[in-house]
């Protein structure tokens, strides 16, 4: 373009610097050039927020907030409004389809220390996100008025009524009525379509701000604003378009394939997506066999029945979620780059998807004694992950890490001496091998060999 800009372009870019900004964020934004598989979930992320967005609106027009007739309306947009069964199947999938990318997302972020200085900022704005996220994919739940919507709704708003002194009148606002009823629905319709986008919306900008602001992380974790050629540009850098655009697209054809092969084939997935319970009317009479939520919200959920004490299971589920907002100032470790990472760190992060897995399926099924104990064990190790890496932030003495041993244990079998009675003694105690044998492996390894130790990080990045 000449320096004196012609035509209409020129002219709104005068006022409105679009050029500008093309520049910044895409054609003149560089980025990392060995982005992997990994890299795609961002975009895809944008894209469901996009569908959900759109699809949204389209059901807004048809959906009836009102107790008598909200699960009427839904039958109503599946039946017989023009493609009203494709824009719904789309929405629910889509609410699925985006914990999938986001928790692949987050998950890349783990792997490869994208949470660690300088993308702090960044990585708090995706945590909050991720809540907000949930705040929308649980208010949105409840708006089909099926029998699960209905009762999961009751018993999670309950759970607010256990926090002391000011849980009952807190469950009484959020509902808006003593039980949940048409007042509920009206809340939650409001803050579904209007109030939890806007913020949503506002953290996705804030997020990708931050991002472009001190640039992309890599699989490296190297920094490639600290090699610049002589023209200012990074050495291992590329433009972000043309070159990850098209590689996006790639992804975007992929993903739609996927997604709708389950729209169009599976949209129920078998009772995960969509529950079976759901496609009758709530009635409050009548209290569903099995209460639980969507397969997104099972891991949390898990760690919430696995303390007996209903406020304490509160309090764990809270702190299952908040823990994630601290991971920057809890691993502090220079290596970022999982490929530079010790042995043990390795064994840390797999141990900890595997808990947080396990802990999504007992979240589904029906409550047994061995059920429940396993619940607390995998709730352990997913603490313990945290635990773990504050300990590994720095290279310490054989004697720290078996003083920490000590202590982790002590606390695990204090709370197991406690609750342990003639029941459940036996099972206790067997399970209690679980985190004992995480520790020996993850505390006492790194005490006794060099499993412990990473690896030297390469000045540049490599293919």
């Amino acid at each position: 373009m000449s320096k004196e800009k012609q035509g209409v372009l020129g002219w709104v870019d005068e006022r409105l610097p679009i050029v500008e900004f093309w520049e910044a964020h895409l054609s003149k934004y560089y980025a990392p050039k060995n982005f992997n598989f990994w890299y795609f979930f961002g975009s895809l992320a944008l894209l469901i927020l996009v569908m959900q967005i759109l699809t949204g609106i389209f059901l807004t027009m048809h959906y009836k907030p009102d107790a008598e007739l909200a699960f009427a309306s839904v039958e109503y947009i599946m039946r017989d409004v023009n493609w009203g069964w494709l824009i719904r199947y789309m929405h629910s999938t889509g609410a699925s389809a985006f914990f999938v990318v986001v928790y692949m997302h987050m998950l890349r972020g783990l792997m490869y220390g994208s949470f660690k200085q300088p993308r702090e900022l960044i990585w708090l704005f995706g945590v909050l996100i991720y809540v907000c996220l949930m705040a929308e994919a649980f208010m949105g739940y409840l708006l089909p008025w099926g029998q699960m919507s209905y009762w999961g709704a009751q018993v999670i708003v309950n759970l607010f009524g256990t926090i002391p002194v000011i849980g009952d009148q807190l469950a009484l606002f959020i509902r808006g009525d003593y039980v949940v009823s048409d007042a509920t629905l009206n809340r939650f319709f409001a803050l579904h379509v209007i109030a939890v986008p806007i913020v949503l919306l506002g953290l996705v900008v804030a997020h990708i701000a931050a991002l472009h602001t001190v640039g992309s992380n890599n699989p490296d974790g190297v920094e490639i604003k600290k090699n610049k050629g002589a023209d200012g540009i990074p050495l291992d850098g590329i433009p972000f378009h043309p070159y990850y655009t098209v590689k996006d697209i790639v992804g975007v054809v992929v993903f739609l394939f996927l997604f709708s092969i389950v729209v169009f084939y599976f949209p129920e997935m078998n009772g995960y997506f969509l529950e079976h319970a759901n496609f009758e009317p709530a009635n409050p009479l009548a209290t569903p066999e099995h209460i639980a939520p969507v397969w997104y919200f099972t891991p949390f959920y898990t760690v919430l029945r696995a303390i007996p004490n209903p406020f304490g299971g509160v309090v764990a589920m809270g702190a299952a979620v908040m823990i994630l907002f601290f991971l920057p100032w809890i691993d502090k470790n220079k290596v970022k780059s999982i490929r530079y990472r010790s042995v043990l760190y390795k064994v840390n992060l797999a141990v900890f998807l595997v808990a947080f897995v396990w802990l999504g399926y007992l979240g589904m099924q029906g409550v047994t004694p061995m059920r429940s104990e396993m619940a607390l064990r995998m709730s352990e190790l997913y603490f313990l992950f945290f635990v773990v890496l504050g300990v590994y932030s720095t290279n310490r003495s054989a004697f720290y890490y078996i003083k920490w041993f000590v202590i982790i244990i002590g606390i695990i079998s204090a709370y197991d001496l406690y609750r342990s009675n003639a029941e459940i003694a036996a099972l206790v105690w067997q399970t209690w091998l679980v985190p004992v044998a995480f520790l020996v492996v993850a505390l006492l390894g790194a005490a006794f060999t060099n499993l412990d130790q990473d690896k030297t990080v390469p000045e540049r990045v490599t293919e």
